[in-house]
């Protein structure tokens, strides 16, 4: 990776990594490097987003459902796994044993330059409340990064609005709503969440979710 935080975004939890709000593909950045083994030859790809149960490539590659195919990651780690999802330039792929995403975010931030590591993009489902002047409305994270966090909600404030996060576990600090669309938004947030701070929550979350 350059000196540019990563756009992959890391799904935490027993899901399959594929789009589910049209958000995903409109995302913009440097993505992970990786490269993709099918019918005996080797493509590179960029990773998009990866969970324990599969992965979505950016490749343009002549390929069919059901395929089998290899990922490689820029760790070197490769993994094995049938196409299960096509989309315009992309493909998702389930793979045939679950991996470790949280391992991966860790080597992703050992990566970085140690005076500038920033969390990558980390897809989870947490309820969160918005407090935004004397009101308080119940919300979801859906993903959260150093910089920002994606919300779902029946309620949302306008564009423009500041708020407070509130989760338990994490101490977020104040953020303004920088987009909105239907039942998300994105904030922006005043000051960065440290990386440490964001991986433990994270892995506090993972285990109460399999307890």
């Amino acid at each position: 990776m350059g000196e540019a935080a990563s756009a992959t975004t890391f799904v935490v939890g027993d899901r399959l990594p594929w789009p589910d709000d049209g958000i995903a593909s409109e995302i913009k950045g440097s993505f992970e490097a990786g490269a993709i083994h099918h019918g005996g030859s080797r493509r590179e790809c960029s990773i998009r987003k990866i969970s324990a149960l599969g992965v979505m490539v950016g490749v343009e590659i002549a390929s069919a459902l059901g395929d089998q195919v290899a990922v490689e990651l820029g760790t070197g780690q490769r993994s094995s796994g049938k196409i299960a999802w096509t989309g315009r330039s992309e493909l998702g792929i389930r793979f045939d044993d679950a991996i470790d995403v949280i391992a991966l975010i860790n080597r992703n931030l050992v990566s970085q330059p140690a005076e500038r590591r920033t969390m990558p993009r980390v897809e989870i489902r947490c309820p969160c409340y918005l407090k935004c002047g004397g009101k308080l409305m119940l919300a979801s994270i859906r993903n959260i990064s150093s910089k920002g966090i994606q919300l779902e909600g029946e309620e949302l404030p306008e564009t423009g609005t500041y708020v407070t996060v509130l989760v338990e576990g994490l101490n977020i600090p104040g953020a303004e709503v920088v987009w909105r669309r239907d039942k998300l938004a994105g904030v922006e947030l005043m000051e960065e969440l440290s990386w440490s701070s964001i991986v433990s929550w994270v892995r506090v979350a993972v285990r109460q979710s399999a307890s």
